[in-house]
């Protein structure tokens, strides 16, 4: 059996072999026309804030996307990323962990500004009881376990000082000198 008919119940097959099969043919040219080739590189756009660079670019393109600039604790983080390669898993999960801290250092400035953020609307909780009920049931349930044992620790550690405090009392009223 030749190889064509073997995989003619393939739809698409060998689109390659006949370049009258190729659904562009008629228009497609070979090689590529360039409609626009730059004589002259574009105006370098002006940088206003700092625009961290990859490693293996060795210049800053002529154009880039702007956001905020990296200021703080997660700005040094991505700036410690951007010393190594985008092939290196260090870089990519110092950038995720440079986000986690700016979500921090974000809701810290909220509090610093007076403004209590609405973390249940924030974080989709209408959307997540609406659309995963028994997701939102377990986390409530991990939620009441978690809080549960923070309370009974610092229960316990308050009773365990006040034990001691009564100990160290009866000590010293054991010991005192009786008075005539």
């Amino acid at each position: 059996m030749d190889t064509p008919n073997r995989y003619a119940h393939i739809p698409g097959w060998g689109t390659d072999l006949n370049p009258a099969n190729r659904p562009a043919y008629p228009r497609e040219r070979t090689p590529p026309r360039l409609d626009i080739v730059h004589e002259d590189p574009p105006t370098p756009q002006p940088q206003h804030i700092e625009v961290l660079r990859s490693v293996e670019h060795p210049v800053r393109p002529p154009i880039f996307g702007t956001g905020p600039a990296p200021t703080g604790l997660s700005g040094r983080i991505r700036r410690y990323a951007f010393g190594f390669s985008e092939s290196d898993l260090r870089h990519w999960l110092l950038l995720l962990f440079a986000d986690r801290v700016n979500m921090g250092e974000g809701l810290l400035a909220d509090l610093a500004r007076g403004h209590v953020p609405n973390l249940y609307a924030e974080m989709g909780g209408r959307a997540e009881l609406k659309h995963n009920p028994m997701g939102t049931a377990r986390k409530a349930a991990l939620l009441a376990v978690v809080l549960g044992m923070a309370y009974l620790s610092v229960r316990r550690r308050a009773s365990q000082r006040e034990n001691r405090r009564a100990a160290r009392r009866e000590a010293q009223r054991l010991h005192r000198p009786a008075r005539r």
